[in-house]
């Protein structure tokens, strides 16, 4: 069974192609083509939406054809088409979601639109075997939120971040920083020779009840730090960058405990705790869950960096979950830019991507 799929919610263009194991557990990989718009976007400091839709228009016909050729198949050997739908820039949403109707409408074939949150949280079934339910992380630059993950289509919010996301966090402390964008990676590999201990920033809602994330004080208390601090040194940025990314790590260690404690009130011991969305290439986050989840005795499913940021093969891997249990979609299935996994939480921000 293979099913192509396509990403284009934000600044990526992906197109993968996958197939199922015999035996039913995980995936292979066939086909996985990404195209990074970073270089555009750099010079503004984030994503600009209409940029961000014309370059996919540019790239995505050729990824296509790369990865059909890539996995060696033509488009008759696929078994369906998925396309994320949501939620993310709508431009780009519209680019993607369109040219996988056609796609399936041409091929004679079955169209799936897929949840992009979606896509994150099953990739840990995509890459290792474990079975419903766990607890998902999901961590990038538009959301941050636990997510309970029943099974296909079943997913139940724990907790969610109130103001800003945690990759949001991350950019914008490195513009404080004059650090170029994408802020994650800089600002982690500035962490590493830096004093953690030098800067006491606030660690929100450590200690509270419930499991949602607060990042907004913390970013803050980073700007008036460096407002302090006035013409920074290297060893300041440094310093700055690794008492940042530590109190991050401490409230997402503290946020996941929170959460685990409510999964086990709710559904009983979970069958593992699985990171998704780009800031869950962190090492310094990674390091830490794998400490918490041995301290708990949870299983800790981290996929590959690469298949934490966006791309195809997560879209692709979670249509064929959805295709295996009979789920399509009509063609007239419209963007969501807001789609929310679970569609009965309400009150916290559900993120745009």
């Amino acid at each position: 069974m293979r099913v192509l799929g396509i990403e284009t919610t934000c600044d990526e263009t992906a197109v993968a192609i996958v197939g199922d194991r015999l035996g039913g557990h995980g995936g292979d990989i066939l086909a996985n083509e990404v195209r990074s718009q970073i270089d555009r976007h750099r010079a503004y400091g984030g994503v600009v939406p209409e940029i961000a839709a014309r370059a996919h228009i540019e790239v995505l016909g050729p990824l296509m054809a790369r990865a059909l050729e890539h996995a060696r198949v033509d488009v008759s050997g696929l078994d369906a088409i998925a396309a994320a739908a949501g939620p993310g820039l709508v431009g780009g949403i519209l680019v993607g979601l369109t040219a996988g109707k056609a796609l399936a409408l041409a091929a004679g074939k079955p169209f799936i639109a897929v949840n992009h949150l979606e896509g994150h949280a099953l990739t840990a079934r995509l890459v290792e075997q474990i079975d419903f339910p766990y607890l998902a992380l999901l961590v990038s630059g538009g959301h941050t939120q636990l997510v309970a993950v029943n099974g296909v289509g079943d997913y139940r919010r724990l907790g969610s971040t109130v103001d800003d996301a945690a990759g949001e966090a991350f950019d914008k402390v490195a513009k404080m920083l004059g650090l170029p964008y994408p802020g994650g990676p800089q600002i982690e590999r500035l962490a590493n020779d830096g004093d953690a201990h030098r800067f006491d920033f606030p660690r929100p809602m450590l200690g509270r009840a419930g499991a949602d994330f607060s990042l907004s004080g913390l970013k803050t208390a980073v700007r008036l730090e460096t407002l302090r601090l006035g013409t920074l040194s290297e060893t300041d940025v440094k310093d700055v960058a690794a008492s940042f990314q530590a109190a991050v790590v401490d409230v997402i260690v503290d946020r996941v405990r929170a959460g685990l404690r409510m999964f086990m009130e709710g559904s009983g011991r979970p069958n593992g705790l699985a990171i998704g969305g780009g800031v869950g290439a962190n090492g310094a986050i990674r390091r830490a869950l794998i400490r918490c989840c041995a301290e708990t005795g949870v299983r800790f499913v981290a996929p590959p960096p690469e298949l934490c940021a966006d791309n195809g093969a997560m879209i692709a891997w979670a249509g064929l979950e959805r295709y295996k249990l009979g789920l399509k979609d009509d063609l007239a299935f419209a963007p969501r830019p807001r789609w929310p996994l679970d569609a009965t939480a309400s009150g916290a921000h559900h993120g745009k991507a």
